[in-house]
């Protein structure tokens, strides 16, 4: 089913007196005015993020000051850290932001578990979310910002992902950590019958002027009485230039414990009497189960049960229909359930091939206009020397992180126990309710550690079919664990595109009108419907984000998208709509240079003239990269996405047809850094994965079945193919934004421009193969 809305026919010019039309304020601007009609509820600011709904569940001796903070006697501060850790940095990041304002000493703090509760919702990713061009500016644009934070702190869900966990943090962490410091020197005051402007806080102490000393520890019981009243808005936040901590290059809190192995991966959990659990997956996409016989597999040593999770967790792609084998160990559940003799309801899902997708694809380019997520001017342009088309092409992507989907549950007496690596312990704990047919408070979670997340841990899936599974095991956990080969062909995939480009072009090889038009799946029509409840359709800015929000200065420009909904099931894949549309954007930009004569940096230098922060990473990267050895080439590419601003020179090599990545250095500008150490590291993360992607990644449909399988024929880079990675932190004093995302994009077209350097050749179809 395709999304056809078209723009309306009249538009308004700005200021400038260039044509801007914007069915985004047609959309969105109702919902500010409806909001505000909610007998104010729009005007009012949005609810407290400091205190939980219960109280904060602390050990014997150790006081809670807020939702955020406990401190016990011998002055360890356990800190709440809402967010998954997934190898993104966040069990360092977010206590930095606390233990800066609490002035505690970082190696004082510990990490807390977070309960389910609303102040913990991620309200950034809600407004990241919108479809807004990063240069617009307005009231409609703060306005349903404002309006979108409301309704996500309303709504509370906790969320791991979209490059939001710093930026959404920033604030409530760092009001929590100074609202219980001012509470600490509210008790010392009254203690030593002191003025509060007479005492200052150092490393985990209240300190007198006159020389008197009380640790936090001494003071946290008397600070919560006392200081009850305290709220952030009666506190002030520390200046930048005072910062002892934010900014410095602080070891990840979380290496020490994954070198020895004691860190705890999902798939690590072991309680009491746990069983194992595999699942014989439909073939077929959309294939349901049409009968199957268990009773060989129940003679099988060790097999203990036989389940149909599909009416339970059907509806949770990319599970889809299955039937599980509960086992004494794993390897005996997985020998059953490979064994077991299923017949499918396969419908017309044999029918379905990349091939036909694509078709559907280009038959949608070909007849429709699409949703124009940004016009500016007119593509009606005179004067034009010479005209550039290209269509470019990226393929459907697995998530393949390194620990495989697997999640552990346990059901009751009523009540169900979740063990789970997941990015939304709040969806985990709805949809464990849901199957079990319990009340969201019967049911509990233990976040563990994520081996990769990626995206694919933001969906209910494994949760769904782990408490369907355990619901059968008679009171017993039961770990369920998905093979390789099901984790890779029944993922959420990233979509696959298909993008047509038209770039008019004068004498002087400037461009006077810029057209792209592309096709895909929508992940929202899928991902909210299936994981929230909430109807997917309209447009989705992940279809267009990379192509319509791009800063180049072209004065008439349309960016327009077709959504083409498959049975394919699509997921979040990090980056998300960037991480094809920025490869279709900048490789075309680099031809549209060639055929200007134009030399790629060049070119764009003369797109950014009014975007000094983009300028300065282009010329940073640039100028860190210098002159590539004798038998290499330099490609470039800039793009920003998830507010951060990120170039990338990529140092290549060809021999015969093998692409050869040996240097990939990179700039970022993602804002103030509150870890230099992490953001080099998720730069170092995102060039691998990236490249992974434009190197290898590919997953393809023949007759309804995926045909790649494990590793073998679904490569990731290999350590003896990393490149160096070089990274640039550009200096800031804008607030935080994304870093775990921003680096992938730029990969793939900065390396096809160094290898069209070296080979004359448009590779314009991921991922990257010589002919």
């Amino acid at each position: 089913m395709r999304d056809t809305n078209t723009a309306p026919k009249t538009p308004a010019p700005d200021d400038t007196g260039v044509t801007r039309r914007s069915r985004r304020r047609f959309l969105l601007g109702g919902l500010v005015a409806g909001g505000a009609l909610l007998v104010g509820w729009g005007t009012r600011p949005p609810r407290q993020r400091l205190h939980t709904g219960e109280p904060l569940p602390v050990e014997q001796g150790t006081v809670a000051l807020n939702g955020w903070i406990a401190i016990a006697p011998d002055g360890t501060v356990s800190v709440v850290v809402p967010r998954s850790e997934m190898g993104q940095g966040v069990h360092t990041a977010l206590p930095m932001l606390v233990a800066e304002e609490l002035d505690a000493p970082l190696g004082s703090v510990r990490i807390a578990p977070a309960p389910i509760d609303k102040i913990f919702g991620n309200l950034a990713v809600l407004r990241e979310n919108l479809p807004f061009h990063p240069d617009e500016r307005g009231n409609v644009k703060d306005g349903t910002q404002w309006m979108l934070g409301k309704i996500g702190r309303e709504l509370g869900i906790m969320f791991t992902g979209g490059s939001t966990s710093v930026k959404d943090a920033w604030q409530p962490m760092r009001e929590a950590g100074a609202v219980a410091r001012a509470m600490l020197v509210k008790a010392a005051a009254g203690d030593w019958k002191a003025a509060d402007a007479d005492l200052r806080t150092e490393d985990g102490f209240v300190i007198h002027k006159d020389g008197r000393r009380a640790s936090y520890g001494s003071l946290a019981a008397r600070a919560a009485q006392v200081g009850a009243g305290i709220d952030a808005g009666d506190v002030r936040l520390k200046e930048p230039r005072d910062f002892r901590l934010i900014g410095k290059p602080v070891p990840r809190r979380d290496t020490p414990a994954k070198v020895d192995g004691s860190a705890l991966f999902g798939i690590d959990a072991r309680p009491p009497g746990m069983l194992y659990a595999a699942v014989r997956m439909a073939p077929v996409v959309g294939a349901g189960v049409a009968w199957f016989d268990a009773k060989p597999v129940l003679a099988m040593p060790g097999v203990l049960r036989v389940v149909d999770v599909s009416s339970a967790a059907g509806q949770y792609a990319g599970a889809g229909a299955g039937v599980a084998v509960i086992a004494r160990s794993w390897w005996q559940a997985k020998t059953a359930a490979a064994t077991l003799t299923v017949r499918w309801h396969e419908d017309e899902g044999d029918r379905l091939s990349s091939e036909s997708i694509f078709k559907s694809f280009a038959d949608a380019l070909d007849n429709e206009s699409g949703y124009a997520y940004f016009e500016s001017g007119t593509q009606d342009v005179s004067g034009a020397a010479k005209t550039v088309t290209a269509e470019y092409r990226a393929p459907f992507l697995a998530h393949a992180t390194m620990e495989p989907v697997n999640c552990t549950a346990q059901v009751a007496n009523g009540k169900v126990h979740l063990w789970a690596s997941t990015q939304v312990p709040s969806i985990a704990v709805d949809v464990a309710a849901k199957v079990a047919g319990v009340a969201r408070e019967d049911v509990t979670i233990e976040v563990m550690l994520l081996g990769g997340g990626f995206g694919r841990r933001l969906e209910g899936d494994m949760v769904a079919q782990a408490v369907a599974v355990a619901r059968a095991a008679g009171g017993q956990p039961v770990q369920l664990i998905w093979t390789r080969e099901d984790d890779t062909t029944h993922d959420v995939y990233r979509p696959a595109a298909l993008a047509r480009f038209r770039a008019s072009l004068d004498a002087n090889g400037k461009i006077l009108a810029w057209d792209n038009k592309s096709a895909s799946g929508a992940i929202g029509h899928q991902y909210f419907p299936r994981n929230l409840g909430l109807p997917g359709m309209g447009p989705d800015k992940t279809t267009a984000e990379g192509e319509y929000d791009m800063q180049y200065e072209i004065a008439n420009q349309r960016i327009a998208h077709v959504i083409v909904d498959s049975p394919v099931p699509l997921g979040y894949w990090r980056s998300v709509g960037h991480s094809h549309n920025a490869f279709f954007k900048e490789a075309f930009l680099d031809e549209v240079a060639h055929a200007a004569g134009q030399d790629g940096v060049a070119y764009r230098r003369a797109l950014l003239k009014e975007h000094p922060r983009h300028l300065a990473v282009l010329e940073a990267v640039v100028r860190k990269a210098g002159t590539p050895p004798d038998g290499r080439a330099h490609g470039v590419a800039v793009h920003q996405s998830f507010g951060s601003i990120v170039a990338q020179v990529a140092e290549v090599s060809v021999e015969g047809k093998d692409i050869r990545v040996h240097r990939v250095v990179c700039a970022i500008d993602c804002g103030m850094v509150v870890n230099p150490n992490i953001v080099a590291q998720q730069m170092e993360g995102a060039v691998v994965f990236g490249l992974s992607a434009a190197l290898g990644g590919e997953i393809t449909i023949r007759d309804g079945r995926v045909q790649q399988s494990n590793f073998g024929d679904y490569p990731v880079l290999r350590m003896d193919r990393a490149p160096h990675v070089e990274t640039v932190i550009m200096p800031s004093a804008e607030p935080p934004e994304g870093v775990g995302e921003p680096g992938v994009p730029p990969v793939a077209p900065a390396v096809a421009a160094a290898v069209f350097r070296l080979t004359g050749q448009r590779l314009r179809s991921l991922p990257l193969r010589l002919a």
